[in-house]
């Protein structure tokens, strides 16, 4: 796993509370995951990075979601936020800002002073697969645990359900998965 993950996950005494699961790195993102090993899509997460401006500053965040939902990025999140508007991070700025590789990103080891909004229906999961920080490893861990990170609030509705999710869409992917 990243660095940032394993020194949070030993920070917090959790690494006998989570599981690694190694996996080929070419279907990292969760789409090709679900497709690639049959997975359920309702025990998959993802962990978005947007961010906004207020006062010319720079405010970043986490979204965590299910995989069968998207992130109301420009509802909740920009709300929460307290930013005009809120965006999903270039893929290039989320790496450079979190330590995680793209596909990998997770908000476990994130900057201290990033909020973590998780979707409660996340926290209800008995288990869920979540990025590890790199492309080649997925974290497993009860959905509960997410809601105990520091700075983290559980939120009603953080995901807006998608009704036809297609695990071959690039902009699904892209949208859910940086």
């Amino acid at each position: 796993m990243a660095p940032p993950t394993l020194a949070a996950l030993r920070a917090l005494g959790w690494l006998d509370k989570v599981g690694v699961v190694e996996i080929d790195p070419d279907v990292s993102d969760t789409a090709s995951s679900q497709e690639t090993y049959r997975l359920p899509p309702e025990a998959l997460a993802n962990c978005v990075i947007v961010g906004g401006k207020r006062e010319g500053v720079e405010r970043f965040a986490a979204a965590v979601v299910l995989f069968t939902t998207r992130a109301d990025v420009n509802g909740v999140v920009r709300r929460l936020l307290d930013v005009r508007k809120a965006s999903f991070l270039p893929m290039d700025r989320a790496v450079e800002l979190t330590g995680m590789e793209h596909g990998g990103i997770n908000p476990i080891g994130l900057p201290d002073s990033w909020p973590v909004m998780v979707d409660r229906r996340v926290t209800e999961s008995e288990v869920v697969l979540i990025g590890s920080g790199i492309r080649r490893a997925k974290l497993l861990l009860p959905g509960n645990l997410l809601a105990q990170l520091p700075r983290t609030e559980t939120i009603d509705r953080l995901g807006i359900s998608v009704a036809n999710r297609s695990q071959n869409s690039p902009s699904t992917a892209a949208r859910s998965d940086p």
